[in-house]
């Protein structure tokens, strides 16, 4: 196994708390594209750059226009003929992963169904993908716990709505097989998982914001505690970029949030405020003085 030392002893510490990115993410990218080994770089770009690559084909399934970020492994020409040599049912897997091509292919017939959200189908067939091919033990769990996160969050919210969780377990293994088998409070996951309680807490959080970092708290614990005794492996890189992506998607969003606010703040004021008409008539009257 490869040792990073000189790599990661020189990255920047980052927390989730910080309200800007701790380290520029292109320019981490650069450094792993000189410092990786071939191996360890083909296990970045299947396992970690090719989630870009999901999200990208979603933007233009929905939108042929659409301008992506071409941040994955693929240029906008290969993402079209993808979608293309899916649409004409012509896959080569040797190209791009089945699982893309299937998801592309299925595209037409799903788009339009009611609860189709694709952005978290195509995210359970990476999920999925990972865990069944890749070589390496920590990546494979980080994308098992990612999956049982998801589905435990979301059945145990289903049962909180009175729906039938069945219906919304994705993927397979024990922790499916024991939400859809178990009519348990916590499907005896303890069994299973240690930190079930923690996920109960969770989904109780009723500001959606709140719940969703707690969330990224959750995984960023995890890849601490996973990494702690092999700070230099490429595990610890894979962790570092993992949690430098949880960073930069919170520090989008406070900035975007905040934008909106002030906005709402300007548009309140504009609707809201009605200057009294004596005002109006003084205001006026002042400026044909003053010219």
């Amino acid at each position: 196994m490869a040792n990073y030392y000189c790599l990661m002893a020189g990255l920047p510490d980052i927390n989730l708390s910080d309200t800007k990115p701790g380290y520029d993410m292109d320019e981490f990218t650069e450094q792993l594209q000189e410092s990786l080994t071939s191996g360890d770089a083909r296990l970045m770009a299947d396992y970690f750059f090719m989630l870009r690559d999901c999200r990208n084909l979603v933007a233009l399934l929905k939108n042929p226009d659409a301008e992506v970020k071409q941040d994955g492994n693929y240029t906008l020409e290969q993402y079209l003929d993808l979608i293309t040599s899916a649409r004409e049912m012509n896959f080569n897997v040797h190209r791009y992963p089945s699982f893309l091509s299937e998801f592309a292919r299925h595209w037409a017939f799903n788009k339009d169904v009611k609860g189709y959200f694709p952005e978290d189908e195509v995210l359970y067939r990476f999920y999925d993908y990972a865990i069944k091919t890749c070589g390496n033990d920590f990546i494979r769990r980080w994308y098992q716990l990612n999956m049982n996160v998801n589905n435990i969050l979301t059945a145990l919210l289903a049962r909180k709505q009175g729906w039938n969780v069945g219906d919304y377990v994705k993927g397979e293994g024990e922790v499916q097989d024991m939400i859809r088998e178990h009519s348990a409070k916590d499907f005896i996951l303890s069994v299973e998982m240690d930190n079930v309680e923690e996920l109960k807490r969770i989904v109780e959080q009723p500001d959606p914001v709140q719940k969703e970092k707690m969330i990224d708290a959750f995984k960023w614990r995890w890849l601490d505690e996973e990494t702690m005794m092999e700070p230099f492996s490429i595990d610890s890189v894979f962790a570092y970029m993992c949690k430098l992506e949880m960073q930069y998607r919170w520090a989008r969003l406070d900035v975007e949030q905040g934008k909106e606010y002030f906005r709402q703040i300007i548009d309140n004021l504009r609707g809201e405020a009605r200057v009294p008409e004596e005002f109006r008539h003084q205001g006026v009257a002042q400026k044909d003085s003053i010219l």
